[in-house]
């Protein structure tokens, strides 16, 4: 591989032109100093098994050279590969971890294998430097575990995956009316009930199509330990979500009580079985925030994230407006109206974990009522509720799901599976913007960074979520980590010929991407309903 074939795009890259390059051996060693430990560790067990290299500790003739540079932003890094041996320099240990990422793309797919697929192979990096840093601090992906479960071992796969394309947030989406699924131990039936649905509607909620088998699963606190610790090696951060005061049919069907029960027989619901916007949402009692804040206590155990985001969306109000208790609470408290109450929600989380050293976040409806002082915004209805809440100075996570909701369709071809929402191509992908014009300098400050959003309603094992995901997490991963210009005048045709080195990698990776000329036979789902919605989408 070569210096133009990198994917994100470095900020420079100078290839010299003579010399014979730096091989790679078995006599090749890590000559790593303090604080980049998890790179050391990283290079020897995932480069080293795929090469067939021990890539032993030591700093005597051939090595690979880590280093911490306090001249460097903390996840900027400077690679250089001379005959004589490579040296990563990195502002603190996630930049040299980037570094090494880069690294194994100049090595070829075979450095994404799991194992040497040969022997007596010579392992060449070309000579030259590269200097590079990330437009963004937060490059983010999240992965709904709700809708359709994705067991530890491939959200563990995600996480590499994540890192290959130097991607450092992963939002867990771990709660919603269809299941929950993280062990709360001080409320068992959360995961005892609240788990398993007994079938699944297949594709679109309109569908008339069903899974009759049950479908459920759960995380247990020692999976959520080693989910964390391995993202934490990889210099990712996790960031729990868990749902309130909507998309909760799975905990009051575990805990009827936490629904509106003077509105409805809340005893009778079990887990939802469909899609969409469910109506019943947790009741605005003192014992539905104590039963919360028990849950968030060990949630907090288990996520060092600063971050911790709390939902706040598609919350229907129909039952507050029917409830005597919810009612009675408006009054009580003095909001106003339900929208007032629902920002009450909020504002008492946002308290509740601002004075536990931890930052509330939620999707855009939690600006509607008032946004609670030290929220952040993720703003995904599009960019509207971002731009306000920049301009009103608090931190915005940019997903607008017109541009970058990976569930929406790829192509307008008859052959895409159960097809959702606007076509929203690699290109499509590769001109997103993450910072709209309408912000001035000092607020795009506020703009954190930018994720894409993976809604697994209609993607049921992780094939289907590889085929939505990639390829277009790369161009993603390129908008949120490359400085590149104006959407209008990007190289898309640069990205598309460095996009042929990297189907190789993802091949060595084992991701059943969705192939530039169309889903493969086995990809596709003939008479299964989706939800395709003509035209461009609207930048709102």
């Amino acid at each position: 591989m070569t210096f133009e074939e990198l994917i994100p795009a470095p900020a420079r890259a100078e290839g010299r032109p003579h010399g014979e390059g730096f091989v790679l051996d078995a006599s090749t060693l890590i000559d790593a100093s303090p604080g980049t430990g998890s790179t050391e560790r990283w290079l020897r067990s995932s480069l080293g098994a795929a090469l067939g290299l021990p890539l032993a500790p030591g700093a005597r003739g051939s090595a690979v050279a880590l280093r911490i540079d306090d001249a460097l932003a903390p996840e900027a890094y400077r690679l250089t590969v001379a005959e004589g041996g490579v040296e990563i320099r990195g502002g603190a240990a996630p930049g040299v971890f980037w570094g090494a990422q880069t690294l194994r793309q100049l090595l070829g797919p075979e450095a994404f294998r799991r194992a040497p697929v040969g022997s007596g192979r010579q392992w060449t990096l070309p000579l030259g430097a590269i200097e590079d840093a990330p437009r963004f601090r937060w490059r983010g992906m999240m992965l709904d575990v709700s809708r359709h479960f994705m067991p530890k071992d491939g959200v563990l796969r995600y996480l590499d995956l994540l890192a290959a394309h130097k991607l450092n947030v992963f939002h867990f989406h771990l709660t919603d009316d269809q299941g929950w699924r993280i062990e709360i131990k001080r409320h068992p039936k959360l995961t005892e009930v609240g788990s398993w649905r007994p079938r699944s509607k297949w594709g679109h909620r309109a569908s008339g199509l069903w899974n009759e088998t049950p479908h459920g699963g759960h995380y247990t606190q020692d999976d959520i330990r080693e989910i964390v610790a391995y993202a934490d090696a990889l210099h990712i951060a996790v960031v729990p979500e868990i749902d309130i005061p909507g998309h909760s049919q799975a905990a009051i069907a575990a805990y009827p009580e936490l629904g509106n029960t003077d509105v409805v027989d809340t005893s009778s619901l079990g887990v939802w079985d469909t899609w969409g916007v469910n109506p019943n949402v947790l009741a605005p009692t003192e014992e539905t925030l104590r039963f919360y804040e028990g849950v968030f206590e060990e949630v907090l155990e288990l996520f060092p994230s600063t971050f911790i985001h709390v939902g706040g969306d598609e919350c229907p109000k129909d039952q507050w407006k029917q409830s005597p208790t919810a009612q009675a609470r408006i009054k009580e408290l003095g909001v106003g109206d339900e929208d007032g109450l629902q920002s009450w929600f909020i504002r008492h989380f946002d308290k509740w974990l601002s004075a536990r050293g931890r930052r509330l976040i939620g999707w855009d409806e939690i600006l509607e009522g008032g946004l609670a002082e030290g929220a952040t915004v993720s703003s995904w209805r599009g960019y509207g509720g971002g731009i306000a809440a920049a301009k009103a100075g608090h931190d915005v996570v940019m997903c607008p799901e017109q541009q970058v909701y990976l569930d929406h369709r790829q192509d307008g071809g008859a052959d895409e599976p159960a097809p959702i929402g606007y076509v929203r191509t690699l290109e499509d992908v590769y001109r997103f913007e993450p910072l709209p014009p309408e912000l001035t300098e000092a607020e795009r400050g506020h703009v954190l960074g930018t994720q894409a959003n993976v809604w697994t309603e209609v993607m049921e094992y992780h094939a289907r979520v590889d085929y939505q995901v990639f390829p277009r997490l790369a161009a993603f991963a390129e908008v949120a980590w490359s400085a590149l210009p104006d959407p209008a005048e990007r190289d898309f045709a640069d990205f598309e010929r460095r996009m042929t080195a990297h189907y190789m990698r993802l091949d060595a990776l084992g991701v059943d991407y969705r192939p530039p000329g169309g889903p493969l036979p086995w990809q596709r789902r003939p008479g299964v309903l989706g939800r395709p919605i003509d035209g461009s989408p609207p930048n709102v």
